[in-house]
Formats: structure tokens, C-alpha cells, sequence
């Protein structure tokens, strides 16, 4: 894997704020570099209809299953944006 500049500002900035927003234009990478900025967070697509279905009839139950402290990155938030103020 390629050493990638935006890895080390997305872990500098994930230390500095408690919510990070990666956008940019479709299979540009930007799960890939959730992912591999923060390993060690949880990960769940909204993609899926079940999970989606979850967040939007629940969001306080659904955030609550990843209130660990570990941190969770949501992928395909928009496909739910009332999930969003509840962050």
C-alpha cells in the first residue's frame, strides 16, 4: 500500500475533533482511507438496507451500539442525513 499524506491529516484531525467528514467524488478512496487512518474503529455501511432501516427508526439506539469510546466510521451517511444530527 502507498503511504498516503491525507492518512496522517485525517488521524492529526481525528485527534482534534470528535466527528471528521471525508467527501469527495465517488470510488475516489475515501472509505479506504477511513479505513486506514482508523483501524481500530467500527465500521458499518448505510448501504445496506437493514443497517439503514436501523438509523432511521432508532438513530439514538443505533449510535448507542457504537458508544464503545473506539470510535465508528459510517460510510454512506448521506443515504440517512437525520442520522447526522444526532452527532
Amino acid at each position: 500500500m502507498i503511504p498516503r499524506h491525507a492518512v496522517k491529516l485525517a488521524r492529526e484531525w481525528g485527534q482534534i475533533f470528535r466527528v471528521l467528514v471525508i467527501a469527495g467524488l465517488r470510488q475516489s478512496g475515501k472509505t479506504t482511507l477511513a479505513r486506514m487512518a482508523f483501524p481500530g474503529h467500527a465500521y458499518c455501511s448505510l448501504e445496506d438496507p437493514d443497517t439503514r432501516f436501523s438509523a432511521t427508526e432508532d438513530p439514538r439506539g443505533f449510535l448507542a451500539r457504537y458508544a464503545t469510546g473506539a470510535g465508528v466510521i459510517i460510510d454512506e451517511i448521506q443515504r440517512c442525513p437525520d442520522l447526522i444530527s444526532y452527532l
